[in-house]
């Protein structure tokens, strides 16, 4: 795409920024509404964590859908707000060194990734800068690490809308800032087995009166292959299962039913992964990281920054099934295991007695509220948190008073890693080490790995 054409794309974010500004105009009036605005020539000095352009006039920011640093465009403003602008890019004048032509055809409509047109380069180079900017508060390392691995073909795990209307499926994931389907017949991103497995079922699904049945799709791949979960909106008789069965068998493919009254489907699924030459089991619908590679590389990484002996007794919080207690249980002492869900907590305690690991305990506690004497007692030296977006705020009065030396924390979140990490500087300890984890290429999310010392 040359420097004078006009992207699809900024079509597409025109209209989606139209929509939200209707919206808003109803909600506040008087701070943000859209204008009609003459044609601004804007230069391009950086660019947000989601692959927006941001340009100043007059010490105001203006956000630019469509544009990315190093870029001149003309734009049109489509919101004047106090303290910044929205606009859209209609012309790029001069591109970016870092722009190139997205590979994936629905690039411009899915709202799965935000990144691909920027090289890879520069989408890491973009998350670190985010993720310094997050810790900005922190007395940081003078350099930040970073676990990268393959730009496309990662994904193991994978959620698939479906929806009918007029007789015409949908399969595919949520448009940009919309709760339209985009319906998609690939996606870049997915292990190539589990993109061969869904271009097949989806082929099937769009010729058969199942699909108007059918809420989403869930698609997995692990040691044992690809498994594929259908979630029922309606209920479906056995009879009209057995084509679908009998596909799924052909093409080694475990197929799961959830039918429609179920939070999780009721067949015993067990699964399994390797990671540091150890089996994980897991429940089909049960949470594991979608990155093989890098979960691979950061369990490796955070055996390397703990450095643990059989001295350590380590606390590992929200534990799931072990991915990272199994490990640390290989070299430490002993590993205090701790997970809210009971399932999981029973599935990491499998998974010990499989690996003949004797120094593991799993307990099951939700960490927000008072945990059990088990874990006030206890005498750890070292501990590992991986907690959910909400980060552990609630568990730090208790962690920090178990004295450990060091934290590692491990976060899909980095504002409530900021907040956290805060919590326990202001309690004795300092960051020592941090690394920006690309778990997700041509996404905008970014994960942290942070170590803290006493």
């Amino acid at each position: 795409m040359g420097a004078n054409e006009v992207s699809s794309s900024v079509n597409f974010i025109a209209r989606d920024v139209t929509l939200k500004n209707r919206s808003h105009r109803r909600a506040r009036p008087s701070q943000n509404k859209p204008i009609s605005s003459p044609i601004r020539l804007l230069s391009i000095e950086d660019t947000t964590h989601e692959g927006h352009g941001v340009a100043r006039e007059n010490g105001k920011v203006t956000f630019v859908a469509g544009a990315i640093s190093g870029e001149r465009v003309e734009a049109r403003i489509v919101k004047e707000g106090r303290q910044f602008n929205q606009a859209i890019a209609v012309k790029r004048l001069q591109d970016s060194p870092d722009r190139i032509l997205p590979t994936c055809p629905h690039f411009e409509q899915c709202g799965g990734c935000q990144l691909q047109h920027m090289n890879i380069s520069a989408q890491r180079h973009l998350k670190e800068n985010w993720l310094a900017g997050q810790f900005r508060k922190l007395s940081l390392p003078a350099e930040m690490s970073r676990l990268e691995g393959q730009p496309f073909g990662y994904r193991r795990r994978a959620r698939i809308s479906v929806f009918v209307k007029n007789n015409h499926a949908q399969i595919g994931f949520r448009a940009k800032s919309s709760n339209e389907i985009v319906d998609i017949d690939q996606c870049q991103v997915l292990e190539p087995f589990l993109q061969d497995t869904y271009q097949a079922l989806r082929s099937y699904l769009k010729g058969s009166a199942l699909v108007a049945k059918l809420g989403h799709i869930e698609l997995l791949y692990d040691n044992q292959g690809v498994c594929v979960v259908l979630r029922q909106s309606r209920d479906i008789q056995d009879a009209d299962k057995v084509a679908l069965n009998e596909w799924a068998k052909s093409s080694s493919v475990t197929l799961l039913w959830q039918a429609p009254s179920e939070n999780k489907v009721s067949q015993h699924a067990v699964r399994h992964y390797v990671v540091d030459d150890l089996a994980l089991n897991f429940q089909a619908q049960d949470f594991i990281q979608v990155n093989t590679q890098i979960n691979e590389a950061m369990v490796e990484q955070a055996m390397s920054w703990l450095a643990l002996s059989e001295d350590d007794v380590v606390l590992d919080l929200f534990c799931g099934a072990g991915n990272f207690s199994l490990p640390m249980a290989k070299r430490a002492g002993h590993v205090l295991a701790v997970e809210a869900i009971e399932t999981m907590v029973e599935m990491g305690r499998l998974n010990a007695s499989q690996a003949h690991l004797d120094n593991i305990e799993f307990i099951a506690a939700d960490l927000t509220q008072s945990p059990p004497n088990r874990i006030k007692k206890a005498k750890i030296t070292k501990a590992l948190l991986d907690p959910p977006r909400a980060g552990a705020l609630e568990f730090l009065p208790t962690l920090v008073r178990l004295k450990p030396q060091q934290i590692l924390y491990v976060s899909c979140n980095a504002s409530t890693l900021a907040r956290d990490a805060e919590y326990l500087i202001e309690n004795g300890f300092r960051v020592t080490k941090v690394c920006m984890m690309d778990m997700f290429p041509q996404t905008s999310h970014v994960e942290a790995m942070m170590l803290l010392q006493k």
